[in-house]
């Protein structure tokens, strides 16, 4: 019988063939080429991962130091492009990625790979390399689909009290970003285009959302003016970590790989809102404001708390960490934006301005964790200010420029880049402080 299969357009590289066979060769003796296939092929999974292009070719290069030779890599979101050199040959290669996503997990053991790799160049062969680099590559996904659906929706139900809605909301954004975000792993799982995810995840969580919501309203008489929650379910899709390193590698003028990620995150929050305002014009929804808590201050102050752990504990499984990675990243997300709130709120701080401050707190505090648990820093950080990034704004500004109502449009989507651009300034800035290799241009 004869199978239908896809073409790939991405061709398969078959790594082993760069590598020697003979084992007792160390990849210190192999060939040049031998040598650049274990940096190339590390440095593509790195960037794989969702990390940045200068930890990428930090990781690179220290690679190339221990092996004896030198490499100088350009790279972008989705290729690298690098040449390897040893005094008399010269090995170039163009790399790419078949699809792009976050991965802190495999991201975890890859630094670990870079850093006991000097303990490995005099006994392993480029073979014995290629297999542990195998292993890792394996690592697709901690978490199953049902996993990730209750991780979205604890990270938005919380995500929705800290923008202002009750208990009614959290509930009924629980119940439509679990299932948007269920969706999604499903339709990623089986290689589905970008847009058809981002559409299909977002047009469900609103329709769950829609649907939760009259049924509360026939059996348990919940008023209809609890629809404003509605964008809190769809807040799962925000593209924070290539909106982070974007600005990071914009700082250490990384361009191309700045440029094509923060093209890349524009181009999900468009395809977002767009999809919300459309479905938003569908069941005749509107983004009111939430009515106030009546909450005292100091418990205001505790559920913040609470609330952040558990929308950042949620955004890092989403990002497929490990719990105590997660664990380590909410703790630090809970005093960050508790912070960052609170500044809002009782010191009367420029919203941008109280992002940037709890952005830098969670870079400090991330770096002063590093050392002691030795987890990747962008594994801890980028889902710690997550949940800062104003998605509620961005939807304002889309919706309100679907209506023409212009001047209302540009005043969110002016709050909301002060924001975004406040954010990975206060992370590059906290860098700058904790790490020397950090502040210079080299």
């Amino acid at each position: 019988m004869q199978t239908n299969t896809l073409p790939q357009n991405h061709m398969e590289i078959y790594w082993h063939d760069y590598a020697s066979q003979m084992e007792n060769i160390n990849i210190r003796s192999a060939s040049l080429t031998e040598k650049a296939s274990i940096i190339g092929r590390t440095g593509l999974m790195l960037l794989s991962c969702g990390t940045g292009a200068w930890r990428v070719r930090s990781s690179m290069n220290s690679l190339a130091e221990q092996l004896n030779i030198t490499c100088t890599a350009n790279i972008g979101l989705m290729s690298i492009d690098y040449t390897c050199f040893d005094g008399d040959h010269c090995f170039s290669q163009s790399l790419c990625l078949t699809n792009t996503g976050v991965n802190t997990s495999k991201l975890n053991r890859l630094e670990h790979f870079v850093q006991e790799f000097s303990k490995k160049c005099d006994t392993l062969s480029g073979e014995q390399l290629h297999a542990q680099l195998d292993e890792i590559e394996q690592l697709h996904g901690l978490y199953s689909p049902v996993a990730l659906g209750f991780a979205a929706a604890l990270a938005c139900g919380c995500f929705t009290f800290l923008l202002g809605g009750d208990l009614n909301e959290m509930i009924l954004a629980f119940l439509g970003a679990g299932i948007g975000n269920f969706l999604r792993c499903k339709l990623t799982k089986h290689h589905f285009t970008l847009f058809l995810c981002i559409v299909s995840s977002v047009a469900a969580a609103c329709l769950i959302y829609v649907g939760a919501l009259k049924l509360a309203e026939t059996f348990f008489s919940v008023s209809l003016q609890h629809e404003a929650g509605y964008i809190c379910s769809m807040l799962f899709i925000i593209p924070g970590f290539p909106f982070i390193t974007s600005g990071i590698d914009l700082a250490k003028l990384d361009m191309r790989s700045g440029l094509e990620r923060l093209a890349y995150a524009i181009v999900i929050i468009v395809v977002a809102t767009i999809t919300a305002w459309i479905m938003a014009l569908l069941f005749h929804l509107k983004p009111m404001d939430f009515p106030p808590l009546k909450l005292s201050a100091g418990t205001l102050l505790l559920f913040r708390l609470i609330t952040s752990f558990g929308g950042v504990f949620g955004f890092s499984i989403m990002f497929n960490s490990p719990r105590s990675i997660a664990a380590a990243a909410a703790f630090i997300g809970a005093i960050a934006n508790t912070l960052r709130l609170e500044l809002v709120d009782f010191v009367t701080i420029p919203p941008a301005a109280a992002a940037f401050i709890g952005a830098l707190t969670a870079g400090i505090l991330a770096s002063l964790l590093k050392n002691k648990l030795g987890y990747p820093r962008i594994s801890i950080t980028v889902p710690a200010i997550v949940i800062m990034v104003p998605g509620l704004y961005l939807y304002k500004a889309v919706y309100n420029l679907g209506i023409m109502s212009l001047t209302t449009s540009a005043s969110w989507f002016a709050s909301a880049m002060l924001i975004i651009m406040a954010l990975p300034l206060g992370l590059i800035f906290a860098r700058i402080i904790t790490d020397k290799s950090f502040r210079y241009c080299t």
